[in-house]
């Protein structure tokens, strides 16, 4: 299956408009049908372009055959919405996104050198780019767990200095950089912590035609934290990044911002609260559709208010 049969676009073709005029494009991760379900009525409703995102353990989970048929059956907006792997480790691991039909994928090399990521990330460069896939690659690690795949315990920023020649050496068509965010809950210890903007400026200078991605930008509404403890949770200190600094680093090219974090404490505060309401309650359905919602709700709020991506279709 090509991605082109299943009304997918690159991630390529997202991100240069994003930088052309100004905005970013949200990447949503989804894990099921409910899931992908809520992301896509987001892009629908506020007519956004929205990259979908799944990690080695989500396609892991789901199957290839069960992903790919979903899609087959969706009908998707041409030019709406990108499939793409999220932390790809291997050249393998993308290979594998490409052939059953991704539309881009990520090489996550950044805690390998710097010789074994510019090597790793030609080939799969090389690969992708004969499918006419978009390809992302990372320089600077990011603390904290997305999953077992994808978790670090210490993070370093990106070095400005050699972005330029990284770029020029692989052909990546963007580049994820690490300038403080971190993956999972708990990304900053004060809400003093700030981004290195200063750091992205010069990375932004120095590559100005290369979109630029920010992973583990999730805000942590507490909101949804507070609702997830209240009907028996418990979520201590998780603190996200917050909304404007965000905007800030997208007006100094940042294309992308990965989000899950959100997404998942939105569904599972509306699933804690049915659940703990309804003690007898067996039908999926009934605390299923509801979590749906309020993911989806989220999802447009930060397409609206953060991303700057709405009516960009």
């Amino acid at each position: 299956m090509h991605y082109k049969d299943l009304n997918l676009t690159t991630t390529k073709k997202l991100l240069n408009n994003a930088l052309k005029n100004g905005y970013a494009v949200p990447a949503f991760n989804f894990y099921n049908m409910e899931t992908l379900k809520a992301i896509i009525n987001a892009a629908q409703i506020t007519q956004s372009p929205v990259i979908l995102a799944v990690s080695e353990q989500a396609l892991e989970y789901m199957g290839d055959d069960f992903l790919i048929g979903m899609f087959s059956k969706l009908n998707l907006k041409k030019g709406q919405f990108a499939l793409h792997l999220d932390h790809g480790h291997s050249f393998e691991s993308c290979k594998h996104a490409v052939d059953i039909g991704f539309s881009s994928v990520m090489f996550d090399g950044s805690t390998l050198t710097l010789s074994e990521n510019i090597k790793i990330s030609k080939k799969v460069i090389e690969y992708a780019h004969k499918h006419d896939v978009s390809v992302e690659t990372e320089l600077g690690v990011l603390s904290g767990i997305e999953d077992k795949n994808t978790k670090s315990k210490y993070g370093s920023y990106t070095d400005p200095t050699i972005v330029k020649d990284f770029v020029k050496q692989t052909g990546t068509d963007s580049l994820a950089i690490a300038i403080g965010t971190s993956h999972g809950m708990y990304k900053r210890k004060s809400n003093n912590e700030k981004l290195r903007l200063d750091i992205l400026e010069q990375i932004a200078n120095n590559i100005p035609k290369t979109p630029l991605v920010l992973h583990g930008a999730s805000n942590i509404p507490q909101k949804f934290v507070n609702k997830i403890n209240k009907f028996g949770g418990k979520i201590k200190n998780a603190k996200g990044i917050s909304p404007s600094q965000i905007r800030q680093a997208i007006k100094l090219h940042i294309t992308k911002v990965n989000v899950e974090s959100d997404s998942r404490i939105a569904f599972m505060s509306s699933v804690r609260e049915i659940l703990f309401k309804q003690k007898d309650l067996i039908d999926p359905r009934k605390f299923l559709v509801p979590a749906m919602d309020t993911m989806c709700k989220n999802c447009i709020d930060e397409i609206q208010n953060i991303m700057g991506s709405g009516y960009k279709i």
